[in-house]
This record gives C-alpha cells, structure tokens and sequence, in this order.
C-alpha cells in the first residue's frame, strides 16, 4: 500500500479530490465513462463537496455507495440521503445514482433486484473508503454473519450482512468488487485510525477485513 501523510485534513480534502477527479476525467477520455464508488459517514463529506463543484462531464459518472444501511432515505442515518446532501448537488447532480436501497423489509428481499443494477457499472475506477477502528471497511465487519463469505474471491457482487457493531442490516460490496477497483483510496483521520491500519497490516483478513484492499490502495492520512 502507498501511505501519504498530509500536515492537515483541509490540504489532505483538497488534494484527494483532485486526484479522483484526474482519475475520472482520465477514464472518461478512454472508455467514454466512469464508475465512482463513495463511503458513507461524515469524514467524506468535505471530499463530496469540493468535487460536486468540479468542472467534470458528471453525466457519464456512476456514483455507487460502498455500503448502505437498510433504512430509508428520510433516515438521519441513510448513506444514500449523504450523497444527496453533499456530493449528488451543483455540477455533479448529473452524475447517475445507482441506489443500494429499495424499499423492502429486509435487503434480502430486493438484494437480486439491486444486484443487477451494480453489475451494470463494473468495474469500479475510482473507490473511496472509510475504515473504522474495529478495522472495517464498507460493511465488512469483523464478525459479521456473512464476512467469510462476502471475503472470498467467489463472493457475489453485492451481500446483505448484519453484524453488532452495524446497527442496522446493511448492503455492502463484496471483497473481490473492492479489489478489482482501478484505483483505491481510503481516507483515514487521527492517531487511533493510524494505529488500527498498522494493526491490520499485520492481522488476518477475518479479524481485520480492510486488509482485503490494503495491496493496491493509497491511504490518505491526516491527524
């Protein structure tokens, strides 16, 4: 994996949104279009609203979650109300939202259904992760139901997983999706994130599933 350091997280914002623009204006000019896949929570959300201004041909963007928690849109907590409030506005409005959410009671019950529509954006160019400091990304968490699963080269392309620390059930991409990714960031703040990166470097996939895309990815770290 490639570590890069920034003195603060503004620099850190700013420069990481620059270069997943240049990754997707460079795809866009050799295959005519792109697929961008995003976290959810907070730490983003600075990210999304520099490139939602960029001055890039949005309207052959994908943009694909990561990950979604199994409650509606309107939910404070929905990862797909994220992406509207803060990267899917101003010139990326254009971009095209493939949902990970339908309503359903359960995600298995529209998981064949939504499956479909992220085959169609595949593979992923650029992907930009999250990781936790239980040493999760997406929605693989260590010990959850289906993590042995969704973390085999055999996985289908996306999984419903539920897991105590999740909360809620949620939709995630699965291991070998992340890892056929083009290119590969995940955005980090802080010394305990710091800390659990070098500790899944060093730890089995089952116990730290991050490690699954550490290989080819860049870690952008600000303290």
């Amino acid at each position: 994996m490639n570590f890069v350091a920034y003195p603060d997280r503004d620099l850190m914002m700013l420069a990481l949104a620059d270069q997943i623009a240049s990754e997707l204006r460079r795809a866009i000019d050799i295959e005519g279009l792109a697929t961008f896949s995003v976290p959810g929570g907070t730490t983003p959300g600075l990210v999304f609203d520099i490139l939602s201004d960029l001055d890039l041909d949005w309207s052959k963007v994908a943009v694909l979650l990561n990950d979604e928690r199994w409650v509606p849109e309107d939910n404070p907590r929905s990862n797909t109300r994220l992406l509207h409030e803060r990267l899917l506005r101003g010139r990326a409005s254009a971009a095209r939202l493939v949902p990970l959410y339908a309503p359903a009671a359960t995600p298995e019950a529209v998981l064949a259904q939504l499956t479909e529509g992220v085959e169609t954006v595949l593979p992923i160019t650029v992907l930009l992760l999250g990781m936790g400091e239980d040493m999760h990304t997406a929605s693989l968490f260590p010990g959850a139901d289906h993590l042995a699963e969704a973390l085999s080269d055999e996985a289908p392309p996306l999984m419903a997983l539920r897991a105590k620390a999740a909360g809620e059930p949620r939709l995630t991409l699965s291991a070998p999706v992340l890892r056929d990714a083009m290119h590969t960031h995940i955005l980090i703040t802080g010394a305990a994130k710091r800390a659990a990166l070098e500790r899944a470097a060093t730890l089995p996939e089952m116990q730290a599933p991050v490690r699954t895309v550490l290989k080819n990815a860049t870690i952008h770290w600000a303290d």
